[in-house]
């Protein structure tokens, strides 16, 4: 369960199995999407900072069933072809959806990444990252299993070590600026 950032009441997520079947024809992505869709509700118009990391970590941690959806979507998409579909410099990545309303103005991308540090690059408007650890004990950026927030004009050089993680990263507006 999430909890609604103006309620202190929680909100379920409709989680439906990411295996398809005929009880289950909405694809892979479409349940992936529409997942992202409810946790961007939440957070829209929320500050990228430590304060919403902490709420992340808490409503949606690494034992939730929210996270347990996003990671099990993105090995599928990663399997199927979906996901991280785009190779340089040994980082699998690609952008699975722009900013688009309906995931309130928040870009979605998601990287496969095993013990290397990535290009520089700044986040004008923030990023927030879901950690998820393929190889136990991976960490991002020094980070173990779970999320992560930069705020506006942060900037890094994104580093898996201790092996391999899958990273989602929603960029408001999908804005970031890498270093030449």
């Amino acid at each position: 369960m999430g909890w609604r950032k103006d309620m202190d009441q929680p909100i379920a997520f409709a989680l439906l199995p990411l295996t398809p079947s005929p009880e289950t024809p909405m694809s892979t992505k479409a349940v992936f999407h529409q997942t992202l869709a409810t946790l961007t509700e939440q957070i829209a118009g929320r500050p990228l900072d430590a304060a919403l990391a902490d709420w992340l970590n808490q409503a949606h941690g690494p034992e939730s069933d929210l996270y347990q959806c996003l990671m099990e979507a993105c090995v599928v998409g990663v399997r199927e072809g979906w996901l991280c579909e785009r190779e340089g410099g040994g980082i699998r990545y690609g952008r699975v959806f722009k900013p688009e309303d309906a995931l309130h103005r928040f870009s979605v991308d998601v990287v496969d990444m095993q013990d290397l540090a990535g290009p520089h690059h700044s986040h004008p408007g923030g990023e927030i990252d879901l950690i998820m650890p393929l190889t136990q004990g991976a960490t991002f950026d020094g980070h173990p299993a779970g999320w992560c927030v930069y705020p506006p004009g942060s900037a890094h050089h994104p580093t898996v070590a201790q092996g391999r993680a899958l990273v989602l990263y929603l960029l408001p507006e999908g804005q970031i600026h890498f270093t030449r």
